[in-house]
């Protein structure tokens, strides 16, 4: 599976679960880290938990793909989710606005969930 491909269906994952304040920054230009950051919010802790759960059991059970780390499921407040070139926050709104990941991220590109990217390899030079 592609990273894109991995982003995009994390996106989908969430919103069946009624995230919201959806947002998938292509962060390739200005992260040598990750590629994708997906930043999601749940109403309440088990609204977070139930968010991750069908991002982390979608992948796993429908795309045989694992994290390789989760941290924040049992608070639900905050949870991340590490695919290694993906990472997906689930947030409460207040936990979201305190760490204001999205300032943090402003300068990345977002991309619309559905949207296609360009290909991850070189790019033409023509």
């Amino acid at each position: 599976m592609q990273t894109q491909e991995r982003a995009q269906l994390c996106a989908a994952y969430a919103l069946d679960k009624k995230a919201f304040d959806v947002r998938l920054l292509d962060v390739r230009k200005i992260s040598s880290l990750i590629d994708y950051l997906l930043i999601v919010s749940g109403r309440s802790d088990r609204q977070v938990q139930a968010v991750a759960d069908s991002i982390h059991l979608g992948l796993k059970n429908d795309h045989d793909t694992r994290p390789l780390a989760i941290e924040g499921l049992k608070e639900g407040r905050w949870v991340l989710i590490d695919y290694g070139d993906v990472m997906v926050h689930i947030f409460q709104e207040s936990v979201r606005g305190f760490y204001d990941l999205d300032g943090l991220w402003s300068e990345a590109a977002e991309l619309t969930v559905g949207e296609e990217t360009q290909p991850e390899g070189p790019a033409d030079p023509s």
